[in-house]
């Protein structure tokens, strides 16, 4: 075990999980997402283990340039498109495709000398109101693109949608008749479902379903359980104890001292902190894995040590800390915190070793 802080990412997990997105729209193709370092995992490792996918999503092009210098050949899509008209030619060498949301990006498109036209996702604001066009100027763009020869035929439609984890929340159902309303008799093929989408509302599947979260083992769904789903974690977060001390009845621990000792016990004082992307508000509240046994983080979580109240349990300087992994989910964590699960993932910082199994 590393002394450093550790993010070991379990790779046949995540083919695993690839293969549930799979077995629960077999119809489908994957547009598996890998924006922000892959949530957190590593953006070439991600792609090279998610060979299997039919495309890629990135949000920017830098993350696009990243992939295809590091040799990945597979079709990738800009989910934000392209921000500036200059864009377009690197898009086109660099065989990259884009969403189109916005009236600005049909101009561009139109208007541009292209040496290679490019695979446009059109897309719908259903109901986000985010990105996308609005109904009547989807179907005016759908038009003037089509005719353009800057454009792959047929394009692909798209819409997302906000609410997709709340099963009892009218909006997707709505989001979706609007979407079929706006694309029907359009050539093109269909993407609405991101991972809530694909487990919770089959309807939506369509040509195309775009799964995040759901590919690192996270459920996709309010109060949800990835087990429940047959997801299994891709990121085990750990760290090492670094030293054990004895403190007394009425000792304060860490800045602050918001945790006095309510009789003698002892505390394993652990290489983490939110220098590492572990979350300050964690402290008296969270717990972690030892030995495959939980104990609560007492004291205030500091930039690179985390405090744990042990008991008088045999644990030793060097011993595993798990943060979030198997057997500790970090929906968990993420609801302790008052956050949601991408956020921790992505927040893990450059210091913490990436480790492949």
């Amino acid at each position: 075990m590393s002394r450093r802080p550790q993010a070991r990412i379990d790779t046949a997990a995540l083919l695993h999980n690839l293969q549930r997105v799979r077995d629960t729209a077999p119809a489908a193709k994957i547009l598996a997402v890998l924006k922000a370092n892959a949530y957190g995992h590593g953006l070439l490792k991600v792609a090279e283990t998610l060979k299997d996918a039919n495309a890629f999503g990135v949000a920017r092009i830098d993350e696009a340039l990243l992939l295809r210098a590091g040799g990945v050949v597979k079709p990738i899509v800009l989910l934000e498109g392209f921000f500036h008209a200059d864009e377009l030619p690197q898009v086109v060498a660099s065989n990259l495709q884009i969403v189109v949301h916005h009236p600005s990006q049909v101009d561009a498109i139109l208007q541009a000398q292209l040496d290679a036209p490019v695979q446009v996702w059109l897309k719908l604001d259903s109901g986000m109101h985010r990105l996308g066009l609005l109904p009547d100027e989807f179907a005016d763009a759908y038009q003037q693109l089509k005719q353009s020869p800057n454009v792959i035929k047929p394009m692909r439609l798209m819409t997302h949608f906000s609410c997709a984890d709340e099963l009892e929340n009218p909006a997707t159902a709505q989001q979706m008749q609007q979407f079929f309303n706006s694309t029907e008799g359009l050539d093109g093929e269909l993407c609405l479902a991101n991972s809530a989408g694909v487990f919770a509302w089959p309807q939506s599947h369509g040509n195309w379903v775009r799964p995040g979260l759901a590919l690192y083992g996270v459920s996709p769904l309010e109060d949800g359980d990835a087990a429940a789903l047959q997801l299994r974690p891709v990121m085990t977060f750990c760290s090492s104890v670094i030293a054990i001390r004895a403190v007394q009845a009425g000792d304060k621990v860490g800045y602050g001292g918001s945790w006095t000792a309510t009789k003698p016990t002892h505390l394993a004082v652990v290489a983490i902190g939110y220098g590492d992307g572990y979350p300050r508000n964690a402290g008296n509240y969270c717990e972690v894995l030892i030995n495959g046994k939980r104990y609560p983080i007492v004291g205030r979580v500091s930039m690179d040590m985390t405090t744990i109240d042990i008991g008088d349990d045999p644990i030793s300087q060097g011993d595993e800390v798990v943060l979030w992994g198997q057997g500790l989910p970090v929906e968990e964590i993420a609801a302790k915190v008052q956050t949601i699960p991408y956020e921790l993932l992505c927040n893990i910082t450059s210091r913490v070793e990436m480790h492949y199994l």
